[in-house]
């Protein structure tokens, strides 16, 4: 038969997943590192208390955004609650769009966690990526990082002044203690994001997007995923004079980590397997199973990660300081010829 469309490919469940089962081992490591931080228990008591607790938070919402559900963006609500069973999440968060210009989803909370679109997102993604989207969303949700997501963003918004109360805290070190975990959360959401739409490519898309996406004409057919995973390998492997450095500078006040540098990273959790072997039904199950995972495990994990990344640093900064030491020198013997 000819011009026949092929079914579409049954999507792949994970009953009783567990989200250690995706969630990488430097999030797991930083926000062990987090919580050890001299302070943070009072920052997040103060700020939760400033916010009016969890009601408080979610009223801010409830009073300025749309509340997804079957008569509200009902498409929208469709691929979130298929979402939810994708993971078998047994309770669906509540879905809130928010008008903004600025692409950025997010899932906040306490106790109950909710999960918040902005419309720009609305207005760039396709299907596919609005699934990842929503997965991603969803793994945040799953690894109970919304208390911790919604603190790291008011941290990254206020300063030492707007928090009084905290004057006598060291509030900068728990500052950029959250903001580096909230930098590796992301890698565990991206995965769980990679698990929702099942596609690689899909997934990396939302990463472009993210990065320089657009809706319109000039936006229609014009972006392409190989040559930006192009992009993504050059800035990873970018050592010339002070790169590493100005990387290191860039990132700090990031509650995110760099685009390419996330769509690196899922390339790098495809190619070492991990992803397929969840797909063929190899993962932790929750409850008990995933109670008696060894932490020493996780902590190895991290461990090594850390320790390649420290490697690779040191490698860099060594480089760039041969390199610099040459230039001076040869700019020196320049400089007695003439």
């Amino acid at each position: 038969m000819t011009g026949s469309i092929p079914a579409p490919r049954p999507r792949r469940t994970f009953p009783e997943i567990a989200a250690v089962s995706w969630e990488h081992p430097a999030d797991r490591a930083a926000l062990q590192a987090l919580r050890a931080v001299p302070g943070v228990d009072e920052v997040i008591r103060k700020v939760i208390a400033l916010l009016g607790g969890e009601r408080g938070i979610r009223l801010l919402f409830q009073g300025n955004a749309v509340r997804v559900g079957p008569e509200q963006f009902p498409h929208i609500w469709t691929l979130h609650v298929e979402t939810c069973t994708t993971f078998d999440w047994p309770k669906v968060p509540e879905l809130y769009v928010s008008q903004t210009p600025f692409f950025n989803a997010g899932a906040y909370g306490v106790d109950d966690p909710f999960i918040v679109l902005h419309s720009a997102a609305l207005e760039v993604l396709d299907e596919g990526e609005l699934r990842a989207l929503l997965a991603h969303e969803l793994g945040h949700v799953m690894s109970g990082h919304a208390l911790y997501t919604t603190i790291a963003a008011i941290l990254a918004l206020v300063s030492l002044g707007v928090l009084p109360a905290l004057a006598a805290l060291a509030v900068l070190p728990v500052r950029l203690a959250f903001l580096e975990w909230s930098r590796k959360s992301e890698l565990s959401a991206d995965r769980a994001g990679l698990l929702g739409c099942q596609d690689i490519v899909m997934a990396q898309r939302l990463d472009m997007k993210m990065a320089g996406g657009g809706r319109g004409d000039a936006f229609a057919g014009q972006m392409n995923v190989e040559a930006f995973m192009t992009q993504a390998h050059e800035y990873a492997y970018s050592h010339e004079g002070l790169d590493i450095v100005y990387k290191i500078l860039n990132t700090l006040a990031l509650t995110h980590p760099i685009h390419t540098v996330r769509a690196a990273e899922l390339q790098r959790w495809v190619a070492a397997g991990e992803y397929d072997r969840i797909m063929r039904g190899e993962y932790t199950h929750r409850g008990a199973e995933a109670k008696d995972r060894p932490f020493r495990d996780d902590m190895t994990a991290a461990k090594d990660y850390y320790s390649t990344e420290a490697k690779e640093l040191a490698r860099e900064v060594a480089g760039a300081a041969k390199r610099a030491a040459s230039a001076a020198r040869d700019a020196f013997k320049n400089a007695q010829q003439k």
